[in-house]
């Protein structure tokens, strides 16, 4: 294989990994360049976005994503690859998003790199797609080194794991029903904000007056690192539903909800970090691109003497390029995945092998 002959030199030369992740609603297409350091290694990246096509329906509807990807995919690798200043034959590798994810939309982007692969007789990696997020931060300049606490929040997910080395994760708190991310998009939603919510609250709380509306931080009061968010979404529906219902009570309303979710976070994250005896945080997921959890776990870990590391805004959200990076790091490990086209919509991140 290519990877393999090229990186067994002495002076390994460039090692491009190409990147698909189509997990959900956002077809991304990266191209990382393991002979760059840092943030020099990812040579083009492009994300296309659903959102206009499900904004009708108020969610991600999954048939439609899948066919959404399978129209957008191609072009957009071709469009990667020239921002690259690549052709196909200048791959080494190509990673791709395995799970967890939407079923339909994981093997489109299963099925062209797999494809993809087979062509060009170059090896394969299914990522998992949490490994993505968690792994982001590490392409920036400077990044940690495990071991490390990682949160990892999102849409779908609001994770605490210690990660002991690359591919080996234990998993420290979880959430019990929403995710973060989910519960700023429905808590939108019941204010009458339009799809996707969730950015449209928290643009929306900056405008807000902190303190007019009272909401807990859930399961804060009691030991342990997992998450409740949906109780949140009941405290904003009662306090939206007496109110006037005015603009300001709207923004009143939303910087009230986002202050109990950061400092919800931000506690958990000071307790994971002395569970785990360390003083380094990393921050990644959809969620971890808000200004206020970042000003607030920055400020936390000042405090302790230690380190938080995000990855840039735009690598926060789902995108190839992480999955380039992950796939990349597993690749120059040996690992590959076999020429069937297999995808895993739930998938533990703990069952992963580590990397050596």
């Amino acid at each position: 294989m290519r990877l393999a002959r090229a990186l067994s030199r002495p002076h390994p030369t460039s090692v491009n990994v190409l990147g698909i992740e189509t997990s959900c609603d956002e077809t991304g297409v990266a191209v990382y360049d393991t002979a760059r350091p840092g943030a020099a290694g990812l040579r083009a990246h492009a994300v296309y976005s659903q959102i206009a096509l499900h904004a009708e329906y108020g969610g991600v509807v999954p048939e439609l994503a899948s066919r959404d990807h399978v129209r957008k995919l191609l072009p957009l690798i071709r469009q990667t690859l020239a921002d690259a200043g690549l052709g196909v034959r200048d791959l080494d590798g190509v990673a791709y998003t395995a799970g967890p994810g939407l079923v339909g939309a994981l093997l489109v982007g299963a099925g062209v790199a797999r494809a993809l692969a087979w062509a060009l007789d170059l090896p394969a990696i299914g990522v998992h797609h949490m490994e993505g997020h968690l792994l982001a931060p590490l392409m920036e300049d400077d990044p940690p080194e495990p071991p490390f606490v990682a949160l990892l929040v999102s849409g779908g997910h609001s994770q605490l794991v210690a990660v002991d080395a690359i591919g080996r994760y234990r998993l420290l708190g979880d959430t019990l029903d929403d995710a973060a991310g989910e519960a700023f998009d429905k808590s939108a939603k019941l204010m009458g904000l339009p799809y996707p919510g969730g950015p449209q609250l928290a643009a929306l709380a900056q405008t807000g007056t902190p303190g007019r509306f009272r909401f807990p931080r859930p399961m804060t009061d009691r030991p342990g690192l997992d998450f409740s968010f949906s109780g949140l979404k009941t405290q904003v529906l009662l306090a939206w539903r007496d109110s006037d219902q005015s603009d300001t009570t709207r923004a009143d309303i939303a910087r009230s909800f986002e202050d109990a979710v950061v400092d919800t976070l931000a506690i958990k994250c000071e307790r994971a970090l002395d569970a785990a005896g360390s003083k380094v945080l990393v921050v990644a997921g959809g969620v971890g691109a808000n200004r206020r959890l970042r000003e607030r776990l920055h400020a936390m870990v000042a405090k302790r003497g230690g380190r938080v590391c995000f990855p840039r805004p735009e690598l926060c959200t789902d995108n190839g390029a992480m999955i380039a990076f992950a796939g990349a790091l597993r690749l120059q490990a040996g690992q590959r995945s076999d020429a069937s086209v297999h995808v895993a919509p739930r998938w533990d991140m703990a069952t992963l092998d580590p990397v050596a």
